[in-house]
């Protein structure tokens, strides 16, 4: 099976059809289908796609990523397929137009196989909170794969396709990448455009690829990411060239003393990053502690910043406008609130009414006002670690995956995005590396995060930590 482009393209230089490419993956997919990754294979579309790729191929006329087959996250859409964000409120519902992300990657010649289930609205750690069942992880299907890009990083580590998109709101990216033993890229927010991406907070998510080799984040990270004049949010700044990649120099990687010291941070974590540190200076790089003592403020001040966008962003989903309406429903009122009651999952509607509760007007100086001015100190902090070292080296993720249904308090679900929030409230790019390996068998990532759009810096040492440690 392919697992990476470099292998798609050697096949096809011996002769192998980009139609024989994608009936592979149809068939793998089938065979993994109890994974519950795909929510629809574009069965269809994909091979006509092909079809038209091989064409090119033959005309010297094939986009930088022909051959390439890519799954997207149910949360960004695809003219005239279908697209639910994994919720009983949005099923049936087919987009007319393309996010920007799915033009460019169309437009470069790659084939999109299908959607790929996630939790609701993206809001969740470990996928289990998708209307339509969980996703398994392929390494142990009795494991969570993650969240809230379940089924995207499920995709990747089991050969479903060549690379996946995920949209990482607060680690929904790293956080599946680190428990599916795959690469999770998180860019700079504003670097990719969100146009197409159905919001859940729209001041901290990004999309983001998943691939098992560092060379294809960077290639599918180049051709998504500019300008766009559907999304003002979206950065103006050059984008680079991210491809070959050169790690050249030696490098100053800073420790967070609190996270490092954190009393949730599994042993085994702990002893793998401090060897990674330790072999890092002694190939002569310099490691610098510091101290980041936010490390408990950020999770709660990214929940109550998020549920606050996520209620204002999810109110058009009302039972009238477009897809799930309820059929108990007599009159407007109860249409809108039997509709949403019964549309939305339990996790989506407690989110939904902690952002209503801190922005009404009697609480929203208390919470909102004072979560916005935390978040500003965060990133200044961050900033200022990131003037005096090239990069911030973390834990992805305090443990390695957990089994399906273990985690059942959703404070604790909240507390698996402890070293991940960072990158997201700070606006950094940030990426999960897959240098772990438990002695229960789980792999685990190590993450590295890197100043706003030095995207080449940090995928070029990301490329060096995979190769050298």
């Amino acid at each position: 099976m392919y697992t990476t482009f470099t292998q798609v393209k050697e096949a096809l230089s011996k002769g192998v059809s980009v139609v024989d490419i994608v009936n592979a993956y149809l068939s793998k997919i089938e065979e993994e289908k109890a994974l519950n990754a795909f929510l629809e294979v574009f069965a269809a579309s994909a091979l006509e796609k092909a079809k038209d790729v091989d064409e090119k191929l033959k005309n010297n006329t094939a986009g930088k990523l022909a051959g390439m087959v890519i799954g997207l996250k149910d949360n960004i859409v695809y003219k005239n397929h279908a697209v639910s964000a994994s919720s009983k409120i949005l099923e049936g519902f087919e987009s007319i137009y393309s996010a920007t992300v799915v033009e460019r990657l169309l437009a470069e010649d790659a084939i999109l196989i299908g959607r790929l289930n996630c939790d609701e609205f993206a809001m969740g750690s470990s996928n289990e909170n998708s209307a339509f069942n969980p996703v398994h992880n392929p390494i142990d299907t009795s494991y969570v794969p993650g969240g809230s890009s379940g089924g995207s990083a499920a995709a990747v580590a089991a050969n479903l396709c060549t690379v996946s998109l995920g949209s990482d709101t607060g680690g929904s990216i790293r956080q599946p990448a680190s428990f599916t033993g795959t690469i999770g890229y998180k860019p700079t927010y504003g670097r990719i455009s969100r146009f197409g991406l159905i919001a859940y907070a729209s001041s901290f998510d990004q999309i983001g690829p998943f691939a098992n080799d560092i060379r294809d984040i960077a290639l599918v990270t180049e051709v998504m990411s500019g300008a766009d004049d559907f999304d003002s949010t979206a950065s103006t700044q050059k984008v680079e060239h991210l491809t070959p990649l050169n790690f050249t120099g030696k490098k100053t990687f800073a420790v967070i003393r609190e996270a490092l010291h954190s009393e949730g941070l599994d042993p085994e974590v702990k002893d793998c990053f401090t060897e990674i540190t330790q072999k890092l200076v002694a190939a002569g790089h310099e490691i610098n502690e510091v101290s980041f003592p936010y490390l408990n403020e950020m999770v709660p001040t990214y929940y109550v910043l998020t549920t606050a966008e996520a209620s204002s962003n999810l109110a058009r989903f009302d039972g009238v406008h477009y897809g799930y309406q309820s059929k108990n429903a007599q009159g407007v009122e109860e249409t809108y609130k039997k509709s949403r009651s019964e549309g939305f999952g339990n996790e989506v509607k407690r989110r939904i009414m902690a952002g209503t509760f801190v922005l009404s007007n009697e609480f929203y100086d208390s919470y909102y006002s004072k979560a916005q001015k935390v978040r500003r100190v965060i990133q200044n902090k961050t900033n200022a670690i990131l003037n005096e070292a090239d990069f911030i080296l973390l834990p992805t993720t305090p443990s390695t995956a957990f089994k399906l249904n273990d985690v059942k308090d959703p404070i604790q679900m909240y507390l698996q995005d402890i070293f991940t929030v960072q990158a997201n409230l700070a606006g950094n790019p940030a990426i999960s590396l897959p240098l772990g390996k438990h002695s229960n068998g789980l792999p685990f990532g190590i993450q590295l995060m890197g100043n706003p759009f030095q995207e080449k810096a940090l995928l070029e040492a990301s490329d060096y930590l995979l190769n050298n440690l």
